[in-house]
């Protein structure tokens, strides 16, 4: 009884010292110097419109619908460069926006300005895809859903430092807003010179280069422990069954009965991430504030908390993901939205609400429909469904970005003095 025990013992901590061991320097590394080159320039871009807005910096809608190219590029670059090369060759996109952005004041072109945020609309574009196909394919299964966040929120920290550098102080003004633009190249650089020192992901070495040996030598690297059998199995094993399938297509995703349910599914939770209302309220949240009568000096500030907020509520995310679930997390977030817009339009407590949908967003919806997007769809049929997903997500940010200001001016025109029961309202 007591040998029983004992073994039981001993398996218990062999087990909890495998799963110590799953986490390695290389796999975190990996996870934030990705995530920081890549979704953190997504966030950042989605929120630094708003500081140049009252020194008449143009506002991006006629380039919302840019990251399109980046979604359609990414299927046949990640084929033959890999999902880590293809990281490493969008941050040439990057650098090159963020100089035309930063040159375009002292040389006196706002062309240049324009023409930096379509190449960081293509940059977002093959970012969304490439990395959260990276992130998935180098977790060990049972962190999958916790790193898979990582990319939700390193949006929100993008979100939360161009707010912070858009203040006043810093360079929220008009002699250093094409800087503020510029400042994307430290991102870029850092993941640039960071990345290559880290392995491709053993999924992309083992299907697609037939390299069985780097793959091993991958897995190893991010798990950080030399038995890597159970790994390599479950691998080995999808490959045996797509070992004479080649890469699905767009057309034939669409097309295939067996994975209409989770196209159905993924492409619904990405449209619902873009129509939700974020990023009408990332994009336009000074002249939100603006027009509920919040002072022009008060308004980065509340600002800058709302970045603080939702941040917080993606951390939170990333650490309950794996004992919550994501259909709870989905499910409770995008309720709880539609509650809090309810109590939104019913009392108009504005900032206190518009902060709760944030956190409410972010702590489930916020990260959720890229994990699903790689979790749902096997290794030759994912490119294609990163393609489809993505193309949804920014023809959505496309809708919100270019309606949204005049949905405004149709409602302001419509707010006229009327009398309803003997009173002025």
């Amino acid at each position: 009884m007591k040998l029983r025990e004992k073994d039981s013992a001993d398996n218990k901590g062999s087990d909890l010292e495998k799963k110590k061991l799953d986490w390695s320097c290389s796999l975190i590394l990996a996870s934030l110097v990705g995530a920081f080159g890549s979704s953190f320039l997504y966030g950042y871009n989605l929120s630094v419109v708003n500081a140049p807005t009252p020194v008449s910096a143009p506002r991006p809608r006629e380039a919302s619908g840019r990251g399109r190219c980046g979604h359609a590029e990414n299927r046949v670059i990640g084929k033959f460069l890999g999902r880590k090369n293809t990281l490493l060759v969008n941050n040439g996109f990057g650098v090159s926006a963020a100089l035309l952005m930063a040159c375009s004041l002292p040389a006196g072109a706002l062309e240049m300005l324009i023409v930096g945020r379509f190449i960081m609309g293509v940059d977002g574009g093959i970012a969304l895809s490439a990395l959260p196909m990276y992130v998935s394919e180098i977790s060990p299964k049972q962190m999958r859903g916790s790193l898979g966040q990582v990319t939700a929120i390193f949006i929100c920290v993008g979100v939360f430092a161009a707010q912070l550098l858009g203040l006043p102080e810093l360079l929220g003004k008009e002699s250093t807003w094409p800087y503020l633009f510029g400042v994307i190249v430290i991102p870029a650089l850092v993941q640039l010179v960071s990345l290559p020192f880290l392995p491709q992901s053993p999924h992309y070495l083992l299907f697609e280069k037939h390299d069985q040996e780097g793959a091993e030598k991958a897995f190893r690297t991010f798990l950080g422990k030399e038995d890597i059998s159970c790994e390599m199995e479950e691998v080995l094993a999808e490959s045996r069954v797509q070992r004479n399938i080649r890469l699905v297509s767009v057309l034939e995703l669409l097309r295939s009965p067996f994975v209409r349910w989770q196209l159905i599914t993924v492409v619904i939770s990405m449209a619902c991430y873009q129509l939700c209302g974020l990023n009408a309220i990332w994009f336009y949240t000074n002249s939100i504030f603006g027009k509920a009568g919040i002072t022009p000096e008060k308004i980065p500030y509340i600002t800058l908390s709302t970045g603080g907020i939702e941040t917080l509520a993606a951390i939170f995310s990333g650490l309950v993901i794996e004992r919550v679930g994501r259909r709870p997390l989905l499910i409770g977030g995008f309720g709880l939205m539609a509650l809090f817009f309810g109590i939104l339009t019913i009392t108009l407590t504005l900032i206190v609400c518009i902060l709760a949908i944030i956190a409410a967003f972010c702590s489930g919806p916020g990260g959720i429909p890229f994990i699903l997007t790689s979790e749902f769809f096997q290794q030759a049929q994912r490119p294609a469904a990163f393609t489809v997903v993505g193309t949804v997500n920014w023809l959505s940010n496309f809708t919100i970005g270019l309606l949204f200001p005049f949905i405004q001016v149709q409602m302001r025109n419509k707010k006229k003095p009327h009398r309803h029961w003997g009173l002025t309202t």
